[in-house]
């Protein structure tokens, strides 16, 4: 057993699971030292320098059904639904004969029916109304919008994705945030707020290396009461609006929670987090199979950090645009 953390939050925490191997830490000064401000600025300003190739995250692929949804993505209403062959659609919401909310209408094959005078609006264009491509890769859908204003980037065929496990247990969590991208972006680049922020997830937090393309740390994940797992992780920004968590070693070896960030609107940003739990011991085979059990548990823990992760990007939102000042006490 061992005493981790600050006084502040210091508990007694059995450590279980695999034994991890010895590592040099890169630093021993305090966390609120090695979490220099310029540093995490300057890794921002990398991630948003990087394309998404004009995709966004839509929503959970077991959200998009024969129901069609309303979607707001950069000021615009849009309905995704699934068609009854199993593909997923995203198309303007407005009905190009009198404007009436295609969400309200019902499917009917491939095709949407709007629900004012029956007009079918399928995978094909209808004048000005044109469907969005889209992708399912079984865990979430996503769009490729219009390449102007925020979303104005080259585009690419697929959304640019960071390796995932080929077997795991996928949970799926979304919440509204008051800020942009880049301050969701920002939130995953400081790690070192995990043990402070959010105690009742993180007994213990090492940096193991740092840069601006990527951090590995060491991190004890609270289980419950004071067992935890030992783990090494890594932040990577593959994207300008997604953050992505691999676990590189100990339990769950593979395992990766995808963090994308997509704009609604001015100052509006939907977080949508999937986890992508992975394992290779013998009984995760039991586990996927009783995956439905699970996922609550996982999207429970998932949705309590995003509710404090959401007020730490809403207020570096609210300090970036009243150019209020942040005192760099790091010398």
């Amino acid at each position: 057993m061992r005493f981790w953390g600050p006084p502040c939050i210091t508990r007694l925490v059995f450590r279980i699971g695999r034994k991890l191997k010895p590592a040099q830490i890169h630093s021993t000064l305090p966390d609120w030292q090695q979490a220099n401000p310029r540093f995490i600025e300057r890794a921002t300003e990398a991630a948003m320098a990087r394309t998404a190739g004009g995709w966004v995250v839509i929503g959970a692929s077991r959200d998009i059904t024969s129901r069609p949804k309303k979607v707001a993505v950069d000021g615009r209403d849009w309905v995704a639904w699934r068609g009854e062959d199993g593909s997923a659609y995203v198309a303007p919401n407005d009905c190009p004969h009198m404007g009436a909310e295609l969400c309200e209408g019902r499917v009917n094959g491939a095709a949407i029916v709007c629900p004012w005078h029956g007009l079918a609006l399928g995978p094909e264009p209808r004048g000005a109304w044109k469907p969005a491509r889209t992708f399912d890769d079984g865990v979430l859908v996503w769009a490729r919008l219009r390449t102007e204003g925020p979303l104005a980037e080259e585009p690419t065929d697929r959304p640019i994705l960071a390796p995932r496990p080929s077997r795991f247990v996928a949970a799926v969590i979304a919440m509204e945030a008051r800020c942009e991208p880049e301050d969701v972006v920002a939130n995953r680049l400081d790690p070192w707020h995990g043990v402070h922020y959010h105690p009742h997830s993180f007994a213990k937090l090492s940096a193991l290396e740092v840069s601006e393309e990527a951090i590995t740390l060491r991190v004890a994940y609270r289980v419950t009461g004071p067992l935890c797992v030992e783990v090494d992780c890594t932040f990577r920004a593959p994207t300008r609006r997604s953050i992505v968590m691999t676990i590189v070693g100990g339990d769950g070896t593979g395992s990766v929670v995808e963090t994308h960030a997509t704009p609604i609107a001015d100052g509006r940003t939907l977080v949508t987090e999937a986890t992508l739990a992975t394992s290779d011991r013998p009984g995760f085979f039991v586990a996927r199979r009783a995956g439905r059990l699970l996922r609550p548990f996982i999207e429970r823990r998932a949705s309590r950090l995003w509710v404090e992760d959401v007020a730490y990007a809403e207020r570096r939102y609210e300090l970036r645009k009243t150019d209020r000042v942040r005192l760099d006490v790091t010398k």
